[in-house]
């Protein structure tokens, strides 16, 4: 998960109203789901917003309501309410909307806030929760995890992420040592921020971020 900077909507969403218009496979229409879709690439490029996990191919992703449609049917069209999520079963929108009922309030909102300051992913794939968070921040980050199910201990999405920081640990290997020789070192923080500016289109960008400085 990482920080989005949500823009403008469609234009479309401003025609349907909570209570005359109904969420269907004909409303939105096939033309007016492509603008939303072209709206959130512009936020979220081609990766899922909760594991970043690539969703180029339409056929893997679908339109996610961040509150559900049944718990919270004045968001049905509301842009805000809109993010493009994985197919996943077992993590991410999905996984959330078979969740059982919970306060909304509590998940971490990625064009609201920065997850950073709640998570640090590992190198092994697993996402820890930051410790210098108050208590009522880690429970926000602890629940957020669990809700879209972000770091099951043996899921998938685990090892997805693992294999995507583990072309990038030599690298990462060679600064800390750079580093630990001589942490006033010309340069390596200029070549660090070049690396991570590199790799931030890929999916799971946020793991090889973390695990490229190891200290996000």
């Amino acid at each position: 998960m990482r920080k989005l900077v949500r823009g403008e909507g469609p234009r479309c969403l401003g025609q349907y109203r909570h209570g005359l218009h109904q969420w269907s496979m004909e409303s939105p229409t096939r033309e007016e789901r492509a603008q939303i879709w072209a709206h959130l690439g512009g936020m979220q490029d081609t990766r899922c917003a909760y594991c970043e996990a690539d969703i180029s191919n339409r056929d893997a992703a679908h339109l996610e309501h961040f509150r559900q449609r049944n718990r919270y049917q004045p968001g049905t069209f509301e842009w805000s309410n809109l993010f493009g999520s994985c197919k996943r079963e077992d993590s991410c929108g999905d996984f959330k909307d078979r969740c059982a009922r919970y306060d909304p309030a509590v998940l971490i909102k990625p064009d609201e806030e920065e997850p950073d300051d709640f998570f640090v992913f590992v190198s092994d794939g697993t996402i820890a929760v930051r410790a210098d968070i108050d208590d009522a921040a880690r429970h926000r980050a602890t629940q957020t995890l669990r809700i879209f199910n972000l770091n099951a201990e043996n899921g998938a999405l685990r090892q997805i992420r693992r294999e995507a920081v583990r072309p990038h640990m030599d690298t990462a290997q060679a600064l800390m040592e750079m580093f630990l020789d001589d942490p006033e070192i010309e340069g390596l923080q200029a070549f660090l921020d070049e690396e991570i500016q590199k790799t931030a289109h890929l999916p799971f960008a946020t793991a090889i971020r973390h695990s490229l400085s190891a200290r996000p």
